[in-house]
C-alpha cells in the first residue's frame, strides 16, 4: 500500500492519514488473510514493487500511480477502478486524443484492459456461485 503523505507521513510531521487511517486498515486486512503491507512512501514503493518485492501497489489516487505504470509499461498498463458494482478497467494512458486518426496508435494497453475484465468477471462470476 502506498502511503498518501510525503514519506509516509515521517512518524505524523507530515500528515497523520498513515497512522489513523491507512496503517490500521492495511493491519486490519492483513489480519484478516489478505498479503498485504505498507504504507511505504510513495517514492519507493515502485521501486521495490518493479524488483519483485510486491505482486502490486495500490496507490491512493490517480496520478501516484499512473506515473510508476507509463513509466514501466507504457502500452501495457491497466488501470482499475475499485469499489464499482460495475467492473471498470481502462487503458493507463486514457484516450490518446491528441493521435486520433493520425493511424500511430497500438492496442496493447487496451487489450489488456479488456482482458483484465473479462478475468475479474469471471472471478466474480466463480465467488457468487460458490455463494462467496
Amino acid at each position: 500500500m502506498a502511503a498518501l503523505n510525503p514519506h509516509a507521513g515521517e512518524g505524523g510531521l507530515f500528515g497523520r492519514d498513515e497512522i489513523e487511517m491507512i496503517g490500521p486498515t492495511v493491519k486490519g486486512l492483513a489480519e484478516k488473510g489478505i498479503n498485504c503491507s505498507g504504507p511505504y512512501p510513495a517514492d519507493t514503493v515502485y521501486i521495490r514493487a518493479f524488483k519483485g518485492e510486491f505482486d502490486s501497489v495500490v496507490a491512493m489516487y490517480h496520478d501516484q500511480g499512473q506515473i510508476a505504470t507509463k513509466l514501466k509499461g507504457f502500452n501495457r498498463g491497466v488501470t482499475v477502478t475499485a469499489g464499482l458494482k460495475t467492473i471498470f478497467t481502462t487503458p493507463s494512458h486514457g484516450t490518446a486524443f491528441d493521435i486520433v486518426g493520425k493511424g500511430v496508435a497500438t492496442t496493447g494497453a487496451l487489450e489488456s484492459a479488456i482482458a483484465l475484465a473479462a478475468t475479474l468477471a469471471s472471478n466474480r462470476a466463480r465467488r457468487a456461485a460458490a455463494g462467496r
